[in-house]
C-alpha cells in the first residue's frame, strides 16, 4: 500500500506510520514527491493488517496498490510529476531542449557548443564524458576530465547539464559533477546500473532501449524509483526496425501512451533516431507536437570532424532556427 501524508505531517506523525507498518512485518520505504512524504509498505501488510491507516495524524490518504502495480505509474500518482534539473523544470508544460554535443572532445569544442545552444535558448547542456560504442577501438570519453570541462561550461553559461553514466562504479562520481544523470538506450536493462542510480538523490534521464517495448522501458523506470528516486524523465529515442533510410524508427505512438501509463515527463531524441541531421527538425517539431515536455539535439560547431555521432548534430546556426520552429509549435499546441 501507498501512504500519502499531509505537506504538515510532523516527523512524529511519519515515524508512527513507519511503526506500526514494521509492526506487522512490512518491508517500508520512504519518498518525498512534491512536499509530501509518501510511505510505501509491503503488499502483505494490506493483506494481514486492517489497520485504519486514513485515521492516523497526519495521513492525507491511502492507496492499495495491486500486485505487479507501479510506482511510476498513475494508480500511484495521478498528476503529472515536475522533474526539477537545477533551475529548470521539466513537465510544467513549458518546452524543454536539451542540447549540446554527444561527447566531449575537447575544452573549446564544448565551450564554443555551449555558449551557443545558450544563447539561441536552450534548457539544459548535454555532454558525455563516458561513451559505450559499439567497437573498442573507438572513442571511449574524456572521463573525469570531461565532467571537469562541462561543470566549466556551466559555470560560464549557467546551464545546468546532463551527462551518461555507464558503469556504477561511476554513478558517485558523475553525480558529483552533474545535475541530471542519464541512463543510455544500451543501459536501459542493466539493473545493476539502474539501482545504483537510483539510489543516489540526482535526476534521472532514461532512454528506452533499441528493442524495448513501452512496458519494459516503464519498468526500467520503476527500478529507479525502487530505490527511492522519484525525479525520473523518460526518453524514447527511436527503435530498430527494417528500414534502412534512418538509423532508428522513432516510435511517437511511445509518447501519448507512456504519459497516460506514467506521471513522469517524457521527451524525444530526434537526433539519435535520425542519425542524419536533415531530418532531425521535422521529427523534433513532430515530437513536439504530439505532446513530448521536450527534446534532446545533437549540436556541433564543426559535424565533420565529431569524434562521436557527426551524422546526425546540427550546427549552432541550424539550431537556432530550429529553436523559432519549435516554440512555435509548442504554442500552437497550448
Amino acid at each position: 500500500m501507498i501512504i500519502v501524508m499531509h505537506p504538515d505531517a510532523t516527523e512524529a506523525e511519519v515515524a508512527l506510520v513507519v511503526e506500526r507498518l514494521r509492526s506487522v512485518g512490512a518491508e517500508v520505504s520512504i519518498t518525498t514527491d512534491d512536499g509530501r512524504t509518501v510511505v510505501h509498505g509491503s503488499i502483505e501488510t494490506l493483506l494481514q493488517d486492517e489497520a485504519p491507516w486514513d485515521s492516523f495524524p497526519g495521513v492525507e490518504r491511502v492507496m492499495p496498490v495491486l500486485r505487479g502495480g507501479r510506482r511510476v505509474g498513475r494508480e500511484f500518482k495521478s498528476d503529472d510529476s515536475i522533474v526539477r534539473v537545477g533551475s529548470v523544470q521539466i513537465g510544467d508544460g513549458e518546452l524543454c531542449v536539451i542540447a549540446g554535443p554527444c561527447a566531449v572532445e575537447s575544452r573549446d569544442q564544448l565551450i564554443t557548443t555551449a555558449e551557443s545552444v545558450a544563447q539561441s535558448g536552450a534548457s539544459i547542456l548535454r555532454g558525455d564524458a563516458f561513451k559505450p560504442r559499439t567497437s573498442p577501438y573507438t572513442f571511449q570519453g574524456l572521463g573525469k576530465a570531461g565532467l571537469e570541462i562541462l561543470a566549466e561550461a556551466r559555470d560560464l553559461t549557467g546551464l545546468p547539464f546532463v551527462a551518461e553514466v555507464i558503469d556504477p562504479r561511476d554513478v558517485e562520481l558523475v553525480a558529483s559533477y552533474a545535475d541530471m544523470v542519464r541512463i543510455g538506450t544500451r543501459n536501459m536493462s542493466n539493473q545493476a546500473l539502474l539501482c545504483e542510480v537510483g539510489r543516489q538523490p540526482k535526476p534521472v534521464l532514461l532512454k528506452r532501449g533499441r528493442a524495448a517495448t513501452v512496458e519494459e522501458w516503464i519498468d526500467a523506470a520503476e527500478y529507479v524509483h525502487s530505490e527511492g528516486n522519484p525525479s525520473i524523465v523518460l526518453v524514447e529515442r527511436g527503435v530498430r526496425g527494417f528500414d534502412t533510410s534512418a538509423r532508428n524508427t522513432l516510435d511517437l505512438t511511445a509518447v501519448p501512451v507512456a504519459k497516460k501509463e506514467t506521471h513522469l515527463p517524457v521527451m524525444v531524441d530526434p537526433s539519435h533516431a535520425a542519425g542524419r541531421r536533415d531530418i532531425v527538425g521535422p521529427l523534433a517539431r513532430a515530437a513536439v507536437a504530439v505532446g513530448a515536455d521536450g527534446v534532446l539535439i545533437d549540436v556541433h560547431p564543426n559535424p565533420a570532424a565529431a569524434l562521436v555521432d557527426g551524422a546526425q548534430a546540427l550546427l549552432p546556426s541550424e539550431f537556432a532556427t530550429l529553436m523559432d520552429q519549435l516554440r512555435a509549435v509548442a504554442a500552437a499546441i497550448r
